[in-house]
């Protein structure tokens, strides 16, 4: 696979301390032709499978691929219409995959991807975020030393800590921090977050995707804190070795694009 230069890339996935397999998928994907690349730009997509142990597995992978390949083949001129049809094409494609085989009934996965496109809406010179998301895998910004969670947990505590009921240090560690309110697969209705707009990027911005494997052991600080002044390859690791040290549950997988 080719990355054109303008971007560091690093996507790392490690099964964790405690699991039996890994259940977590990841995908990037640019096209080869430039003229499409000018139009379509770079995909990035994270998954976190759940349903057991095949169930998990398969429905990661089968999001991660039908994403790819819905939008490698989108002939519309909007990366954010593409985005969100590929989503919905992946959660039919589970849907699907789930009645053929009825001993996977339940499976399901996060989903969470972000195209950089270039010249997006009027700007010629500069990069803009597209994305698309459902589950708790989230998507974080780095900018000028601040970290932003771009993304909102669909979880039961994600909702406790939005309407107040609690606070995010509280969600940290309650018992039901892991119930998924919205999953691609799962139920005939698909909850989709996406942008109202494209998000304008700049130089030496930083896009993080990570599982709650990730997120569950390392707080955005810490983050931050390792991301920082080192490449995406060395930041990666060191993220997963932190997470491990801190016993590592499930599985880890982060993708991290730094904007050259």
């Amino acid at each position: 696979m080719k990355v054109r230069t303008g971007i560091e890339l690093s996507t790392q996935s490690d099964i964790g301390c405690l699991r039996q397999n890994n259940e977590d998928s990841f995908g990037y994907w640019e096209p080869e032709d430039d003229g499409q690349f000018l139009r379509k730009g770079r995909l990035a997509v994270v998954a976190d499978g759940m349903g057991g142990y095949e169930g998990g597995q398969e429905a990661s992978r089968l999001a991660v691929e039908t994403l790819l390949a819905v939008y490698r083949d989108f002939t519309s001129d909007d990366p954010q219409q593409a985005l969100i049809e590929a989503l919905q094409a992946a959660h039919q494609q589970i849907r699907q995959y789930s009645f053929a085989h009825p001993e996977l009934r339940g499976m399901g996965t996060t989903c969470t991807a972000a195209a950089i496109v270039r010249g997006a809406h009027g700007h010629a010179d500069s990069d803009a975020l597209y994305y698309v998301h459902v589950g708790d895998t989230r998507l974080y910004l780095i900018r000028q030393g601040q970290i932003t969670k771009v993304t909102r947990d669909h979880s039961y505590v994600g909702r406790l800590v939005e309407s107040g009921m609690i606070s995010p240090e509280e969600a940290e560690h309650h018992p039901q921090r892991n119930i998924l309110t919205a999953a691609l697969g799962t139920n005939p209705d698909l909850v989709i977050d996406s942008p109202g707009h494209p998000e304008p990027l700049r130089p030496e911005d930083v896009l993080v995707i990570c599982t709650d494997g990730l997120w569950g052991q390392v707080r955005d600080p810490e983050i931050l804190d390792l991301v920082e002044n080192k490449s995406a390859e060395q930041a990666a690791r060191e993220l997963i070795e932190l997470a491990r040290d801190r016993g590592g549950p499930d599985n880890i997988t982060v993708e991290i694009l730094r904007l050259r």
